[in-house]
């Protein structure tokens, strides 16, 4: 497609909250061993393992994969919880994430079916992460210009574009201008059996 070399994973800040525990527990809940999760997230086990221990950090692009994986969403996983479930999210009451150079924040409930995210990509921020996931995602770009492959098609997304897809069509985005594109995110959640086809295991 642009001669890119696709990666399958990479660090996150040390500011990013810790997960470890979380996501230990959620595998053990659904009877995934550590090799068959990490195969499933395109890591290795060691890797995985790392990330179960809190020797490193998942990017956001990884929690997504974790938590449809496990059949959650990224606020549960950074432990962000509301005490019920409002319809209604006010301005400023989910505080900005930021995971290896991506800023999002959560604009709609936890618990839910789908979730919804503003994100801030910085330009070129990972350009060469291809995802493969069950479930739908759609954007809206609210600033900037966007730069999405899916297949082997290339699209450029200005402010008021949108897209809607299979997310087993493989897929990635990086921002065009040199400030970034900020979008409104909104992905399922589907646990399956065609998880396994998350992204490609690591060679």
């Amino acid at each position: 497609m642009d001669g890119m070399t696709p990666r399958l994973e990479e660090d996150a800040p040390d500011g990013l909250p810790s997960v470890a525990p979380q996501l230990r527990d959620l595998r053990r809940h659904s009877a995934l061993t550590l090799e068959a999760a990490a195969r499933r997230a395109g890591l290795s086990p060691a890797h995985l393992s790392r990330l179960e221990t809190g020797h490193r950090q998942p990017s956001l692009p990884m929690l997504l994969t974790l938590a449809r994986i496990y059949g959650t969403t990224v606020s549960a996983l950074l432990g962000e919880s509301a005490p019920d479930r409002d319809a209604v999210l006010r301005a400023g009451e989910a505080q900005a994430t930021e995971a290896d150079g991506w800023t999002y924040h959560r604009a709609g409930g936890p618990g839910r079916a789908m979730q919804a995210l503003r994100l801030h990509v910085p330009h070129g921020a990972q350009g060469d992460l291809v995802r493969v996931h069950p479930g739908e995602e759609w954007l809206y770009v609210l600033s900037g210009q966007l730069r999405l492959v899916l297949g082997e098609s290339v699209h450029r997304l200005a402010a008021g574009d949108s897209a809607h897809f299979d997310s087993l069509t493989p897929h990635r985005i990086a921002a065009v201008t040199a400030d970034g594109v900020d979008l409104l995110f909104v992905h399922t959640l589907l646990q399956s059996a065609a998880a396994g086809l998350c992204l490609p295991q690591e060679t």
